[in-house]
């Protein structure tokens, strides 16, 4: 299982919900949490492994999470910045505002539903794995600008040429 990177279509289409809880998707989500925490992430979505179902995983320091069909019910109006990257845009990392804030509904990988509010880091993890089952990626956050100055080597990942 590796990662794909910017340009593959498949980070751009929004995933489809999962409907069944069994030991292939299991075996999936072990999968993916080996690749996050292999290539030094915090959180890991299944578009970024060519698979285009409604999972991700991430650790935002409290240890391994598996989300699987999440929702985000509540985002809190006062945004913060942060730096992010992606494993799926290597070398790449920039300033984005979001919510502080956000209460949020999944089930986790027995199939039993989860409702919590996610605060700071968690927060922000939560969403940015979130926005990879919508097809957006953090690049979308960034300002005109920002984008021009980093387009050449954006160019160069949709190429196959990493950094």
């Amino acid at each position: 299982m590796k990662v794909i990177y910017l340009g593959n279509p498949i980070l751009r289409k929004k995933a489809k919900k999962i409907e069944k809880f069994d030991e292939k998707l299991k075996k999936f989500a072990e999968e993916l949490a080996k690749v996050m925490y292999r290539d030094d992430g915090v959180g890991l979505a299944a578009p970024q492994v060519s698979e285009s179902i409604r999972m991700f995983v991430f650790d935002a320091g409290e240890g391994l999470n598996t989300v699987i069909n999440p929702e985000i019910l509540k985002r809190n109006e006062k945004k913060v910045k942060m730096e992010e990257g992606c494993l799926s845009i290597p070398g790449i990392y920039a300033d984005v505002f979001r919510p502080e804030e956000v209460e949020v509904k999944y089930f986790d990988i027995t199939g039993k539903e989860c409702h919590k509010v996610l605060t700071g880091y968690a927060a922000r993890v939560f969403q940015h794995e979130f926005d990879h089952l919508e097809g957006i990626l953090f690049i979308d956050y960034l300002s005109t600008a920002k984008k021009a100055v980093l387009r050449s080597k954006l160019n160069k990942i949709k190429k196959g040429e990493i950094l």
